[in-house]
């Protein structure tokens, strides 16, 4: 390595390790100062003289360092950008913090790794994620700006969102306060309300799916698994397969149906709103496909059993939020969001307690038993409840019937 690419690589591994928060521009300034000063008779790079003084770790430097790697890779590739820095990866995709020249603003690329890029599904997926996040044009919705191909590398431009995601702080085991959770969801769900009016779904909602700004405004990311609910061709060959994350993922999307709309979206909100609240994800196993039975089959514990700080409120609407079945949720995020403000403020969720009277209002009028959401406990029909109390009725009169007689045999005995 010449002087010159040395020089190049330290002041962008300088730059990285302050971008990423391993360090402080100050200390960038005097590992430098050190390395100049050791130059003549100890030459060393910039990473080696910042492990050496404590300042980043020895696989801190490696990760700098593969990233540096990774960046000089994809720059110059994408014309009219100019990549600073990887931002993070996926199974499907890297994240890179790079400059708009032609606007001089910070953008976010994702780009296709160069393994999926011979295959057309995957392009095919890649550009769609592009298109449908196009449609979008939400201040609580990441903004996409542009989806290309330049030398077999694929490419999708977002809006650069200067913050951390939720699941950063729920991975050091925040819980959050009510106040602060109901601002989260609320932003979240007009975001979705948004979507949804354009007949999009997104599919996977989750923590690390939510970007928040410094100054606190919420940033749906991620439209990899969106779908509009027009869109025939595609539900029917996605059908009975599970499209989600498995923490998160609602009923209908576990079994793979054909007709899923907003209402999954609901049921992932809520079992986001679930894990702010409480510091837990509604139900936890060993294994994702165990996890999946029980969103499936076992009804939750009511958040407020869990934090007792939580109103009766924010606990009932998470519960009408993940309702097992899509028809005894709330109908829409309009609904939804009528309950989030009215619980902000202190009052009760009319919608959600209206849900639960109409629908097993509705029930007994067909004549049928209450189903509670976990498909396998009953609240008894009318019929049933009639016998048991006629039976009731008749063993009472026995009961009293015998303790006469035993009365009358107890007088007859002394006389």
């Amino acid at each position: 390595m010449s002087s010159k690419d040395s020089t190049s690589h330290d002041s962008m591994f300088g730059r990285m390790a302050v971008e990423q928060n391993l360090c402080t521009e100050t200390e960038v300034k005097k590992c430098r100062q050190e390395q100049k000063s050791r130059m003549a008779t100890d030459p060393a790079t910039l990473s080696h003289v910042m492990v050496k003084y404590g300042i980043i770790t020895k696989n801190q430097a490696k990760r700098l360092k593969g990233m540096i790697k990774e960046s000089k890779a994809a720059a110059g590739q994408i014309p009219g950008y100019k990549v600073l820095g990887k931002l993070g990866s996926g199974a499907m995709a890297v994240v890179y913090k790079a400059k708009q020249l032609s606007l001089d603003r910070m953008v976010a690329i994702k780009v296709l790794p160069r393994r999926f890029s011979e295959k057309s599904n995957y392009i095919s997926r890649f550009y769609k994620e592009g298109k449908l996040a196009a449609k979008l044009n939400h201040n609580n919705i990441v903004q996409a700006i542009d989806v290309g191909e330049a030398g077999g590398l694929y490419y999708f431009v977002m809006e650069y969102v200067e913050g951390k995601t939720l699941y950063d702080d729920l991975s050091k085991g925040k819980v959050f306060s009510e106040e602060e959770a109901l601002d989260i969801t609320i932003q979240l769900a007009n975001a979705l309300q948004h979507a949804h009016g354009l007949g999009m779904i997104h599919r996977d909602v989750k923590p690390k799916n939510v970007m928040i700004t410094k100054n606190g405004v919420v940033k749906l990311a991620d439209m990899g698994l969106a779908r509009e609910t027009s869109d025939v061709e595609a539900a029917e060959s996605e059908k009975g397969k599970a499209f989600g994350t498995p923490f998160y993922i609602a009923p209908e999307q576990i079994r793979g149906e054909l007709d899923i709309d907003g209402r999954a979206d609901l049921y992932s909100l809520g079992a986001t709103l679930f894990h702010m609240v409480t510091g837990r994800v509604p139900f936890q196993a060993k294994t994702p496909s165990e996890v999946m039975r029980k969103h499936l089959k076992e009804p939750i514990t009511p958040p407020d059993h869990i934090n007792t700080s939580l109103s009766t409120g924010i606990s009932e609407v998470i519960e009408v939020m993940m309702a097992k079945k899509a028809k005894n949720r709330y109908n829409n995020m309009d609904e939804l969001l009528i309950d989030l403000l009215a619980v902000r403020q202190g009052q009760p969720p009319v919608r959600a307690r209206e849900k639960f009277s109409l629908d097993g209002l509705g029930e007994l009028e067909e004549g049928m038993a209450i189903e509670f959401e976990d498909d396998s406990e009953n609240v008894y029909g009318e019929e049933v409840i009639t016998r048991y109390k006629v039976g009731l009725v008749m063993m009472t009169a026995l009961s009293g019937i015998l303790a006469l007689v035993i009365v009358f045999m107890a007088l007859g005995g002394k006389s």
